[in-house]
């Protein structure tokens, strides 16, 4: 199978009511150039899972701006407001989620785990609607996978396999959200050879990415 293929065949699997995932840390290493490509797409009523809502200008904030998303599952929107006008408008549903919950959340459901059990959100509004577990006198929250129709992340070098390797903070949401989808797409900066890359610095296997786009760089 030859997973590279241009921007317009891969984001043709997103359609409308799609579940995205989308990596990066406040635009930081997200997928621009596909990003880009949806918006101009205008696809419409999906559900994101991201670290945040980036910025009005950079990122999936893009997206926010076009009103493309029924709701969004974040751990953080401070940096967009236009989140946070869309959420207030009842425009958008905003499912705020603590961080580090959120990212294990995806590797859950990326490792084919029922859930995980964790202390956060204990005694807050976090845990509305959550069954509790009493455990050697401990309260924990039990928390469920989260998995998307379609990941949309960046990586600055692959293989024609699809063996990816992120350069810094890119390696930030980008390797759980390639394991968690039916379908994950990866921006990068560089194609190579297989065998071309040492198999150390990869740190998603290409068993996981179905389609790759050279973009360029980020």
């Amino acid at each position: 199978m030859n997973k590279i293929v241009t921007i317009e065949e891969a984001i043709s699997h997103v359609k409308d009511g799609s579940v995205i995932m989308v990596g990066g840390f406040l635009a930081g290493g997200s997928p621009e150039k596909l990003i880009d490509a949806l918006v101009a797409k205008g696809v419409k009523d999906l559900t994101l899972i991201c670290n945040d809502t980036a910025f009005v200008d950079k990122g999936v904030g893009k997206m926010v701006v076009a009103k493309m998303f029924k709701k969004v599952i974040v751990s953080h929107i401070g940096t967009n407001p236009e989140t946070g006008r869309q959420m207030i408008a009842n425009e958008t549903e905003v499912d705020l989620v603590p961080q580090g919950t959120l990212a294990e959340r995806i590797r859950s459901a990326g490792a084919g785990l029922g859930g995980f059990l964790t202390p956060t959100g204990v005694g807050t509004i976090v845990e509305e609607g959550k069954e509790k577990m009493v455990i050697n006198g401990m309260e924990y929250l039990l928390e469920l996978p989260l998995k998307a129709d379609v990941a949309l992340v960046y990586a600055d070098k692959a293989d024609k396999f699809g063996n990816l390797v992120y350069a810094g903070s890119k390696s930030n949401f980008n390797p759980i959200m390639a394991t968690a989808a039916d379908i994950t797409i990866a921006e990068v900066g560089e194609v190579v050879e297989i065998g071309e890359i040492n198999q150390v610095d990869v740190k998603t296997p290409g068993i996981f990415v179905t389609y790759i786009v050279n973009g360029g760089k980020n």
